[in-house]
């Protein structure tokens, strides 16, 4: 495992557009998925510890958003070849058991984590009401274990701030996680 920092957010970048399949069995659009007030586009995984240490954070903070108009997905787009944790049909067991209200998609070509630049799981991209990106930090101070319960809540503050202003803040800290698992070329 190779712990990865995200690079700093390049504000106003545009989301880019895909159609992958989800655990719903639904395809998913960048337009479908979209709210109100903008869209958190969150690159995950099933087997990194530092998505397990803040999964349930994760899933009350993106039930937040929504009531503020910012709906969410999340992409996994790991060699299920080399980590066969992250498989489709695993993929769909830790949505139902994590209760995952956001849309869980596959990129199996990892065609759409590399347009978005993702480098690690977690890998958070904000994007405001016109799609521009306003946000690439942390969801809190959780590394491989859960920060305390108190912690500030830094992607919740900055999108909460998104969806009223859809400005970002300046100041945003690196989210940190695994590497994604790239095939092999």
């Amino acid at each position: 495992m190779v712990s990865t920092e995200t690079p700093i957010c390049e504000f106003g970048q545009p989301a880019i557009d895909f159609s992958l399949p989800g655990t719903d069995g639904k395809i998913w659009t960048l337009d479908n998925c979209r709210g109100e007030n903008g869209l958190l586009v969150m690159f995950i995984c099933n087997h990194c510890p530092y998505v397990k240490a803040i999964m349930d954070r994760l899933v009350r903070d993106t039930n937040e958003l929504k009531q503020l108009g910012i709906n969410s997905v999340a992409i996994s787009a790991n060699d299920v070849a080399d980590y066969p944790e992250d498989s489709f049909d695993n993929m769909k067991l830790v949505a139902e058991q994590n209760g995952f209200s956001f849309p869980y998609l596959y990129d199996e070509t990892q065609e759409v984590a590399q347009a978005y630049g993702a480098v690690c799981t977690p890998d958070f991209f904000g994007y405001n009401q016109d799609l521009t990106l306003q946000y690439r930090g942390r969801l809190d101070a959780s590394r491989k274990e859960a920060a305390p319960a108190d912690v500030r809540r830094d992607l919740f503050e900055a999108m909460q701030h998104v969806a009223k202003t859809g400005h970002g803040p300046e100041q945003q800290i690196p989210s940190m996680g695994c590497s994604i698992k790239w095939r092999a070329a």
